[in-house]
């Protein structure tokens, strides 16, 4: 099978976005491939970060990842800290990475808006780091939205790069691109984001997310309960798509139509349906974190392999660019 590998940053709590748009789906194709997944802690201190939090973060990251579904022997989930060879291999890739390819960046451009007083050279750096996530462990496939082709693509380039100057070493990974949808915020006018405060975290309460829902914006153009709508317009109907099944789905839509069903309504239908996917993933939340220490084992094992994998890799690059090959990272 095809090595896997993907990875996400430990900011924060999960929520439906992360979980519809990107891991949902890795759980369903993780025993199609040799799956390796990392929890880029890395990544994440490009940006302003409370320290004390991060191990934290890390930890409960990993908790809701396994509670989500990913497969607790099959799949090596890891934090990419713990292996050192991705910070190595990201030093070579930057003596043959063009500093003009790094600029055209779309996320660098972002970033450097968004952070202005505090931009840095790694989030300059900061795909050659992914490239080098992914070439460490000779990664083949990579699952992405439409937004991370870039990404890559420029992987995909830097192994070009390093074949054409020392001999084939990297395969040239490919992008596998999902139907996981861009999930919106509760407040309709972006994509679902911490940062924005409009998101539904993975491990809420029934109550906690009704609350949530109760309020959110819909279709604006349904001023009366008698008013008739448009579901297409709606965030509300954005989210049945994702958990509602297919025959209410086609009723509901009717019923928006032609105002034989109110907002309301449609929402506590859609809080029925996401409940009977959240539910179980909470009760599986409660239970494992009544184990942690099994988590804790499980990570600690799988960077272990990984420092294996990745330092074979290192061994192999040093060695065709005649560098010390004594010392495995």
């Amino acid at each position: 099978m095809k090595v896997l590998f993907t990875g996400i940053q430990p900011t924060g709590d999960i929520h439906i976005g992360n979980y519809f748009g990107a891991i949902a789906n890795w759980v369903r194709i993780q025993h199609d491939y040799v799956p390796f997944i990392s929890i880029v802690d890395l990544h994440a201190i490009t940006i302003p970060y409370e320290t004390a939090e991060m191990p934290t973060r890390v930890e409960e990251l990993a908790l809701t990842l396994y509670t989500a579904g990913l497969d607790f022997k099959t799949t090596t989930l890891f934090v990419q800290s713990e292996v050192p060879g991705h910070a190595d291999l990201t030093w070579i890739f930057n003596t043959i990475t063009p500093l003009g390819e790094l600029e055209r960046m779309t996320q660098f451009k972002d970033k450097r808006e968004q952070f202005r007083a505090t931009v840095n050279v790694g989030l300059l750096d900061y795909p050659v780091l992914q490239a080098a996530d992914i070439l460490i462990y000779k990664g083949e496939v990579v699952p992405v939205g439409q937004d991370q082709v870039q990404h890559v693509e420029f992987t995909r380039e830097v192994a070009r790069h390093f074949n054409a100057r020392f001999g084939d070493t990297f395969p040239e990974c490919q992008a596998l691109l999902t139907a996981t949808p861009k999930v919106m915020g509760l407040d309709g006018d972006a994509k679902m984001s911490k940062s924005k405060g409009n998101t539904i975290g993975l491990l809420e309460t029934p109550e906690q997310v009704w609350a949530k829902l109760a309020p959110a914006k819909t279709d604006p153009a349904r001023v009366r309960r008698t008013d008739p709508g448009t579901p297409e317009k709606c965030t509300i109907w954005s989210y049945h798509l994702l958990v509602t099944p297919e025959a209410e789905r086609a009723e509901i839509h009717t019923g928006c139509t032609t105002a034989g069903i109110g907002c309301i309504d449609c929402k506590r239908r859609l809080h029925k349906h996401l409940m009977t996917v959240l539910d179980p993933i909470r009760a599986r939340y409660q239970d494992l974190s009544g184990r942690k220490q099994e988590v804790r084992d499980r990570l600690s094992a799988n960077a272990e392999h990984c420092r294996t994998v990745a330092g074979d890799t290192i061994l192999e690059v040093k060695g065709k660019m005649g560098l010390n090959r004594i010392w495995k990272i």
